[in-house]
């Protein structure tokens, strides 16, 4: 479906793509966010949420006596680490996060990249990673989205189920890949045509001072926000959010929302009022 996200007295038109944080998952805002998620789904709204995890692998990791390497900020993911993903991601947190969504009366369906497969992966090459020196870096076993089945997806929003895919792929002969959320996020916004894509984290926004919320910028075009970047006001992991979801919005996605700290509705309202809540990134 696409054309303009609006509500109308029929309901809530549009297709939303929802990407929620491991902090978010594991937070004290899931239940809220589960009862906002239930609410637009009820009033006619297709939802994809795709989820991480990261955290609690961390946490696990820790727990086995794993070691746990970042390379730039990204999980370097060797064969126990995967398991590890395996467990905590496509494992507690889609069950939790489901739960919280029946208990909000949506009807999620779990899913993860080997369902279907609703993400068919392979795995990345060795590259350059800014910040971690001039030499190609392997991750591991972390994937690249090659394809998506936008017919299972489809299929259960057309049918009123909410899919729930954790950030895991898979590869044509079965193999398994980690997979940045924020990555699958905006991909699955590409295929589905999403309205909007809603990238929620412990982060209320993109911020002219990090140190201050009410710093918070209501509405970016691209040019304003590479700018910002140019400009040393966003630094750190912001800057990875932020071309990936530019690279977004060149392919097609109408708004992206960078936006946390939820109150009970501010989901609802900032997809039908956008910059209301969080930064919304337009073309």
């Amino acid at each position: 479906m696409s054309g303009t996200l609006s509500s109308s007295p029929d309901g809530f038109e549009g297709t939303l793509v929802v990407k929620l944080g491991g902090e978010v998952v594991g937070g004290p805002s899931l239940a809220t966010i589960a009862e906002d998620l239930a609410t637009l789904s009820g009033a006619g709204a297709r939802i994809v949420v795709i989820h991480g995890g990261g955290p609690q692998a961390t946490k696990l990791q820790e727990q086995l006596g794993l070691p746990v390497q970042k390379v730039a900020g990204r999980r370097v993911t060797d064969r126990e680490t995967l398991e590890v993903m395996k467990m905590v991601v496509a494992g507690k947190l889609n069950v939790e996060l489901c739960a919280a969504l029946v208990a909000a009366g949506a009807q999620p369906v779990g899913l993860h990249g080997a369902s279907g497969p609703v993400i068919v992966a392979a795995r990345r090459p060795p590259r350059v990673y800014p910040g971690a020196g001039p030499d190609p870096v392997d991750l591991g076993f972390v994937g690249d989205v090659i394809s998506v089945n936008r017919d299972l997806l489809n299929l259960l929003m057309r049918n009123s189920y909410l899919p729930v895919v954790a950030c895991i792929g898979a590869g044509p002969n079965g193999q398994v890949y980690n997979i940045n959320a924020d990555t699958v996020a905006n991909r699955l916004a590409v295929e589905l045509g999403a309205e909007s894509l809603l990238m929620v984290s412990d982060v209320p926004g993109v911020l002219r001072d990090v140190e201050d919320p009410s710093s918070r910028i209501q509405k970016l075009t691209r040019a304003e926000g590479h700018g910002l970047v140019e400009s040393g006001v966003v630094s750190r992991g912001m800057i990875v959010k932020l071309e990936e979801s530019f690279d977004a919005l060149r392919d097609g996605v109408q708004r992206i929302h960078i936006l946390g700290q939820l109150k009970p509705g501010d989901l609802a309202r900032e997809a039908r009022e956008p910059g209301s809540v969080g930064t919304v990134l337009l073309p």
